[in-house]
């Protein structure tokens, strides 16, 4: 993305907008992690720290200042999942907007899988 002033442009990588997603999502109430999906056999895999990237899409809808960001996450068993998707979508808005300074267009969650402990 790209972000113009009358001082000069500053330039943030994709992958600045999925670390900050990544993080801010797996620090809210009832998320177990970030989830990757195989390709080959189809199963869902919860990603490490430092992988949370493959579990965030980061797009840029009018190649503006704005974003798109698609979660795929993991979540505990007996949560109530609309309040912490609520709360994921949030907390992500505000992490993102807040250090980067452009605006999230949409937080889009997919629950790939619920662990039982």
């Amino acid at each position: 993305m790209k972000m113009q002033s009358e001082k000069g442009a500053l330039h943030i990588s994709t992958d600045v907008f999925t670390a900050i997603s990544g993080y801010a999502a797996n620090n809210c109430f009832g998320v177990k992690g970030m989830a990757s999906r195989s390709i080959q056999d189809g199963l869902v895999h919860l990603l490490r720290r430092e992988h949370f990237a493959k579990g965030v899409k980061v797009t840029y809808p009018s190649g503006g200042n704005t974003v798109d960001i698609d979660l795929h996450i993991v979540v505990e068993h007996g949560i109530n999942i609309p309040e912490t998707c609520r709360s994921i979508m949030q907390e992500v808005r505000y992490n993102v907007e807040r250090i980067t300074g452009a605006s999230v267009n949409s937080v889009n969650i997919c629950i790939d899988s619920i662990v039982v402990e």
